[in-house]
């Protein structure tokens, strides 16, 4: 059975209280977990307003810069995909069925530095 661990926290202080990780010591947990045979995929995502957000009703797209979720609406579920640019990854979200009844947050992937 997998499960995805998502990280919540205020990104104005991630990296400024006295117990922040370090990128390095991320990864280094990372590759532990790699080593353990414990992890499919990892990765930090880039700060928020980097999301857009995509809903599909009645047949139509909407695309809204930001997560900005209702908040009746919780994380479901997680897809990683490889796109040449945001275009084509927001055509592969509007595909993914939760879009009809929910939304789905595009976000690019922030590579963390060792």
């Amino acid at each position: 059975m997998k499960y995805l661990c998502l990280v919540y926290c205020d990104e104005g202080l991630l990296h400024s209280l006295p117990d922040s990780p370090e990128d390095a010591e991320c990864l280094a947990y990372a590759q532990s977990l790699h080593a353990g045979g414990r992890i499919v995929a990892a990765e930090a995502l880039k700060p928020v307003q980097t999301a857009t957000t995509v809903r599909m009703r009645g047949g139509r797209m909407s695309i809204t810069d930001g997560p900005f979720p209702e908040t009746k609406e919780q994380l479901a579920g997680f897809y990683l995909v490889d796109a040449q640019d945001l275009d084509e990854a927001l055509n592969i979200a509007k595909g993914i069925p939760a879009a009809r009844v929910g939304s789905v947050e595009v976000r690019p992937i922030r590579e963390l530095q060792p």
